[in-house]
Parts: structure tokens; sequence; C-alpha cells
């Protein structure tokens, strides 16, 4: 069901005080009368780690759910990531690029094995990554001219040089699955790969069973069985981390998270992913096709009491898309974004808007009214949208919130329905986040991203640094980059982001990924009692 949400004119905590307060309300009384309390004692031999994430299982297509599997070390790569996000080796044991940038070979890991005991060649592991070539994510809008296997290495051949293309390879949706994945006519029909857990049951939408893999390369993890459950509600995943019911519990509402750091049975973690919560416009429309309108809106949000009050850190106000741990793209002497209300009521009386009788602003007939979608995967999204309501609402911009699924936006955004969006973006997804930027900010947009908007000259930048491979001369051409993208706004930044992890002191070795691509099962083990 699709809840919409419309406030008067208010300050942000008024705005905010009965929808999240009795939000909040009504899922733990659900969630209580759902959760049954467990007792806490030393974990039984054979206990199954049980995670609990807001993200459903959307299916076995790693197209659009390879990340599941990433998470939940099922399913691995050929390229990995090291701890600071840049490509590092991962099946493969390193590569090496021909001089004219064409080029690129993979060799292999040694003696890795897939779960059904079949080996990982390079003949399998280049079927699987055409494969990926031809679906969609970013390999499909890589370069590729082939992907072949040569002397136990996968060798792609570019029409181009391309230096994106070991991030490229990192990116969940390209995930190499053993021959006994796929049916007759290539669809995948179960995720078999060569990771330190065995998917032993998949039930879309909420639940991944695990086993542990005898057979991993990387050695024997401790921890025997593991399950992942999607609870969509926050207030629910913090309750069943209070319960027992959950060892390990990712992404959390601070108001949560201020509860569970009181509780000696739990360990909180938080780190800040490079990611952010952005507003993506649809530039297309006659409301925010004129750049006027989009700083408008801009000026008119309280980026650092929108994250003070919702997020308790004030330092998460969004002043530039890139944030901090985004290096190299985020620009410390950038003019930032403030709110200035008065100069948003210039731009907009600018381009023609005129307060309405009830203060809405009115040109040529119309209202500028129009519908905010959000979802609640991340949980801090929905209040965030009201209050942005109630920001929007000072300077005649009348914005309903619908809160629906997470495809929501990018069905609309391809149908051409969206009028505006808040998202949440993660610029690691692709271990450079130039991969983001092509995928979102590129003459076509993105799903995520920019809607009917272009501008050539970032266009022709994104191109060049995705050729370019030396840091000096790329620096100048990502910081042009930033700066048209905070002057034209196709999306508005709004908050930085942290991720909080919370577990059960009974778990021992758990650690919260800044990058968001595991969960670090194969790390983790039962803590002596």
């Amino acid at each position: 069901m699709m809840l919409v949400l419309r406030s008067r004119r208010g300050a942000l905590h008024a705005a905010l005080g009965g929808i999240l307060g009795g939000a909040l309300r009504l899922a733990g009384l659900l969630a209580l009368a759902a959760v049954p309390a467990a007792a806490e004692e030393p974990p039984p031999p054979g206990r199954t780690l049980v995670v609990v994430g807001p993200w459903e299982v959307g299916g076995l297509d790693p197209a659009s759910n390879g990340h599941a599997f990433t998470r939940l070390e099922v399913a691995e790569t050929l390229v990995g990531v090291d701890a600071s996000g840049a490509p590092a080796p991962g099946l493969a044991t390193g590569w090496t690029v021909s001089p004219d940038g064409l080029a690129w070979r993979f060799p292999l890991r040694a003696d890795v094995r897939f779960h059904d005991g079949s080996p990982l060649t390079a003949e399998v592991a280049a079927e699987s990554l055409r494969r990926a070539w031809s679906n969609v994510g970013p390999l499909a809008r890589a370069p590729i001219a082939a992907i072949t296997a040569a002397d136990g290495a996968v060798v792609v051949a570019l029409h181009r040089p391309f230096a994106l293309l070991p991030a490229f390879l990192a990116n969940h949706t390209a995930i190499v699955l053993a021959p006994a994945s796929y049916d007759a006519g290539g669809r995948v029909v179960r995720i078999v790969g060569t990771g330190p857990y065995r998917a032993a049951a998949v039930a879309p939408p909420l639940r991944i069973d695990l086993e542990r893999f005898d057979g991993w390369w990387g050695g024997r993890p401790a921890i025997a069985r593991a399950r992942y459950l999607a609870v969509g509600q926050g207030e629910t995943r913090a309750l069943m981390a209070e319960s027992g019911e959950a060892d390990v519990v990712v992404s959390l509402l601070p108001v949560s998270l201020a509860r569970l750091r009181r509780s000696p049975k739990l360990a909180v973690q938080t780190v800040t992913p490079p990611r952010t919560r952005l507003l993506k416009l649809n530039a297309g429309s006659p409301l925010f096709s004129d750049p006027r309108a989009r700083r408008a809106l801009g000026l008119a949000l309280d980026r650092a009491g929108l994250a003070r009050v919702l997020l308790r850190n004030p330092g998460l106000g969004a002043d530039q898309l890139f944030p901090p741990a985004v290096a190299g793209w985020h620009v410390p002497d950038l003019p930032p974004l403030t709110r200035d209300l008065g100069e948003a009521r210039r731009l907009l009386a600018e381009a023609g808007w005129r307060p309405g009788a009830d203060g809405v602003l009115e040109r040529d007939g119309r209202r500028f009214a129009a519908t905010l979608r959000t979802y609640s995967a991340w949980p801090e999204l929905p209040p965030l949208a009201a209050a942005i309501q109630a920001q929007a609402r000072e300077v005649g911009i009348d914005l309903a919130v619908s809160v629906g699924n997470t495809s929501d936006i990018p069905a609309r955004h391809r149908d051409g329905s969206l009028d505006l969006g808040l998202v949440s973006r993660s610029f690691a997804l692709i271990p450079d986040p130039l991969g983001t930027l092509l995928q979102d900010f590129g003459a076509e947009g993105g799903d995520w991203g920019a809607m009917n908007w272009s501008n050539p000259e970032s266009a022709a930048l994104l191109d060049r640094l995705a050729v370019l491979a030396d840091p000096a001369a790329r620096a100048p051409l990502r910081r042009r980059v930033v700066e048209i993208l905070q002057a034209e706004l196709p999306v508005i930044p709004v908050t930085w982001s942290e991720l909080a992890v919370v577990a059960n002191r009974r778990v021992a070795g758990v650690r919260a990924d800044p990058l968001e691509r595991s969960y670090g099962l194969a790390a983790m083990h039962w803590a002596t009692p």
C-alpha cells in the first residue's frame, strides 16, 4: 500500500513529531506482537547466525540481486576491493594491460572450486562474464569487444582504452557462477558460487539460508550456518536485536541506536560510507526544467537541521554531492550548498512563479505541486522526505510524499512519470566513483541519477576520465565535473550517510563495512561463553 503524507507549513520538529513518533510507536507495537523474547544464553552447537537487513531478496538474477550474494559471501568476482575502496585481486590474482590499453589479462587463482565441486577454469569464468556482459549492468556499458580464455586467464579485448575495467569487474553484477547455475535458456536458476558460504535455500523476497563451504579457497569459516532475513521496518529490526532474535542487524534509525547503545548485550558500530541521500529531479518537467527552480529547492533545505534532528549528526548535512569519504571527488573549497529562503523566493519569482491564495506558487495557471517519492529500505528516507516537504512549503512548493517500493523510482524514471525522488545513492558499488557517474550523469542519464538532463561538457569530461589512468591528469577534470553538478543540480544533495551495524556480543569478529560490499560472515565466530 502506498502512503501519502501532506503537512502544513511548520518547523522541522513539528513536521516530524507526529509522523515519525506515530510510525515508530505503531511499528513497535506490531513488532512486539510478532517477535517473541529470546533468552540470552551461550549459542548451542550448530546455532544459525541470523543477519537482518532492510533489503529484500529480489531473486537470483545477478543484474538485480547480485549484491545480496556478494554481501553474504556466496559468490565472488574476478576483481575484489581493498580497504581503501580500490580494485584488488579477487578470483583473479591480478591483471596486466597491453601498451595500447586494448587487451587486459586476468590470471585466475589455482585450485578454486564452486560449491558443486566443479573447478573454476578460465573458460568457465569467461562464459559467466559473457553472460554478465549481455545483461544489464556496468559491463554492458564498457567498450568490450570480446571476453575469452587463454592459458589460465580471462582475456578482455576492448574497442578503445577503458581504465575502469577492473572496477567494473568488481561490481556485484559480474559475479562468477558455475555452469550449473543456468538452465538451458541461460537463465540463472540457482546460485552456485565460489564463496565461503553456499546458498542452501533462497526464498524471495525475505530469506536466504546459508551453509558453510568447507572447500573455500580462503579457508574454513568458523560459523557453520547463517540466515539472512529482510525486515523492512527499522524499529522492528531494532527490537529483534534487543530480543536476541537477530545476531547482526544492519541499518537502523539513530533514535533506535541511542537505545541499543545502552544494552550491555549489544555492540553498536557506525561507519561513514561513500553514500549520499539526494533528490533526483525530472529536469524535463515544467516544474524543474529551469535551473533556477532546482537551485531554489536546494536553497530551501536546511541540511544541517535535517542531519541534526533526524540523523543526530549535523556534520552529515551534504553541502555538495560527494561526501569526504569519496576520495578525489569531494572538493573541500567548493562553494557550499546552503539554506537561503530569500534567495530561493527571488529565483522562483524571476522564473515567473507567484504565490497563490493558499501560498502555493502558480505560473500560467499551474500550481507548483509535485509528488516526492521515496522508499523505506533505508529507514531514514521517509522521515527525511516529510521534513523536506515542510521546508519546500516555506518557499511555496507543495510536495506530496509517497512511500512505496525501491523499484518505483527507476520504473518511473523509465516511463517518465517521476516528478522527484528521495534516494540513497552509493558511490562504492563500482570501486571507482567514476563508474557510478558515467551511469548517472552521462548523455542518457540513469535510473538513480539525472533524468532528462545532460550537459555536453560534463559528458565529455566523464568520457575523457574513463580513458585516463594518471591521477594528476584526472584531478582537474574531476573538479570541473563536480562544479557543473553543483551549479546545474540535476540531483540535489541532502545529507551524507552513516551505516550502523548492531551485533549481539555472543558473536565476535563483526565489522561494519564502510564500502557496504560484505557482511564479513567468514570472519565471524561465536564468542567464548
